[in-house]
């Protein structure tokens, strides 16, 4: 499951607050990683900011999200979860502890969504001409959809309480874990910064954001929720962010027309159609990425209504972004989300 993760911009990384410390100075690293990109920034005091450790940082960083990708990447044939996909063994396939990981916050994130988000959906995404698959294709037949269907869910896939292995119960089940791999991504390169002695610090991977500490000017690390309007680009909400992360999922950048009739990339599981209800993006604040870039996806997936009603029950920062008939716009929020001091535009 492939989110739209991309309505998640930084604004200046300088932040909000207190007067920049001379003292301190910030750090800027990117690269590309998983299809998109990866930006981190550091503050750090000034007598520390030299380029060796800029260069250490940028490789570190660098080295985890390079393994990341060969672990978990769909697009990467030679990784281990395309491996695991193209396998059509039920016996026990071992996987690394992260393969593991990620798996595990897969069920954990399917169970508390009812199934909204499912990573065994990756082959009717394919199917609907997203994904790594033919983006010219025409709609699939009713009964592909329905065959596909009867492979998809978690309860097809075995996980090992141990995380050494994990086993198919049908040999066509496949994993895309995209929908939260970026957010992971996220939180282990905010667990490498840490390790590293580093408190002041944000990361973004694929959209997908975390921060720790203050900005380089003492206040939260500002981040600019986009309008979700495929024609412009331009800032909806600014949501001030310390110590946190944050994700978007919206249908207004991957999309695409078969027959006349728009078709967004996000598939609900459960009907294994695409989403074609009014919630034009979904943005969740949690504690951690993965969190955050899988329920927001979630949330695009339920829809206004549903989404809102889940993100109520689990008590979610979340900011809905609905779409009115007449081409505007409608902000609809959480308790958690309006405590955050995001200010309407």
């Amino acid at each position: 499951m492939r989110t739209a993760a991309l309505a998640l911009l930084t604004l200046a990384l300088t932040g909000a607050g207190c007067a920049r410390e001379p003292a301190d100075t910030l750090l800027e690293m990117s690269g590309p990683t998983m299809g998109a990109g990866w930006r981190v920034a550091v503050v750090v005091p000034g007598s520390d900011a030299d380029g060796a450790l800029r260069a250490r940082l940028d490789a570190a960083v660098r080295d985890e999200l390079g393994r990341l990708e060969r672990l978990l990447s769909t697009w990467d044939p030679a990784s281990e979860l395309s491996r695991f996909n193209r396998s059509h063994s039920t016996e026990p396939f071992a996987v690394s502890a992260d393969t593991a990981a990620v798996l595990r916050w897969a069920d954990e994130l399917a169970r508390q969504t009812g199934g909204a988000f499912d990573v065994t959906v990756g082959p009717l995404v394919e199917a609907w001409g997203f994904g790594t698959g033919d983006d010219t294709a025409a709609a699939p037949d009713p009964v592909l959809i329905e065959r596909l269907q009867r492979t998809t869910g978690m309860a097809h896939l075995v996980l090992d309480p141990d995380g050494m292995w994990v086993r198919k119960l049908v040999p066509e089940l496949q994993c895309d874990v995209s929908g939260l791999v970026p957010g992971y991504a996220a939180d282990r390169v905010a667990a490498l910064l840490e390790a590293e002695g580093l408190g002041r610090f944000l990361v973004d991977v694929g959209g997908e954001m975390v921060t720790r500490g203050a900005s380089i000017r003492g206040g939260p690390w500002q981040i600019a929720v986009e309008v979700p309007d495929p024609g412009r680009r331009a800032i909806g909400r600014i949501v001030p962010l310390l110590d946190a992360a944050i994700a978007t999922s919206g249908d207004y950048r991957n999309f695409r027309e078969v027959d006349g009739q728009r078709l967004s990339h996000i598939v609900d599981p459960r009907s294994g159609h695409p989403v074609s209800h009014a919630l034009a993006s979904a943005t969740v604040v949690d504690t951690r990425g993965v969190r955050a870039d899988a329920l927001a996806t979630a949330l695009m997936v339920l829809g206004p209504d549903e989404g809102l009603r889940l993100a109520r029950d689990l008590d979610l920062a979340a900011l809905l972004i609905v779409r009115r008939p007449d081409g505007t716009f409608e902000d609809r929020s959480t308790p958690g989300f309006d405590a955050l001091g995001a200010p309407t535009p």
